[in-house]
């Protein structure tokens, strides 16, 4: 198996999200010189999801960077029957994204950059409210901020001396 045939499998398996591309010009004697930054957000759908930012002199490859940054980064989400298992607020410089969980058949109440990680990640039932800053990477480091917070059953059950039973019933 040569490497084109893993890359081939790994984009299989991940769900890749565009969330923003940006275009910088910078003048120079010749005129405007072009570069671009992208945004992106990969998730298995699964409970495993990432973001990466990478910027470039063109958009496939600021894409391409990205999307590399973001399988590196990829963290476990705690997903109880579609959703989050309690609120949580995510908090990064003047974004604030509050996130709660929602009844099944409710689907992902929220906005851009928010719903891109619920999706990638596997969430289908949340509600999320941005407030403050809306700029995308903030917001979205604000969400990874609020999803690194959410505590595991498992842990809080030891850690009460409890069985895992006696927590969720």
């Amino acid at each position: 198996m040569d490497r084109r045939d893993r890359d081939d499998r790994s984009r299989d398996i991940y769900i890749e999200k565009l969330v923003k591309l940006n275009r910088t010009a910078k003048v120079v004697k010749g005129g405007r010189r072009f570069s671009f930054s992208a945004l992106t957000v990969v998730g298995d759908r699964t409970g495993n999801v990432g973001y990466g930012f990478g910027k470039a002199n063109d958009v496939t490859e600021a894409i391409r960077k990205s999307i590399e940054k973001a399988k590196r980064s990829m963290i476990k989400l705690p997903v109880k029957n579609g959703t989050i298992p309690h609120n949580v607020v995510g908090e990064f410089k003047a974004s604030r994204v509050i996130m709660k969980p929602a009844c099944p058949g409710s689907g992902i109440i929220a906005g851009g950059a928010v719903r891109a990680i619920m999706e990638a990640g596997g969430i289908t039932d949340i509600l999320a409210k941005t407030v403050g800053s809306r700029s995308a990477i903030n917001v979205i480091r604000a969400v990874f901020n609020g999803l690194n917070e959410i505590m595991d059953a498992r842990a809080v059950a030891h850690n009460r001396g409890k069985a895992l039973k006696d927590m969720w019933g």
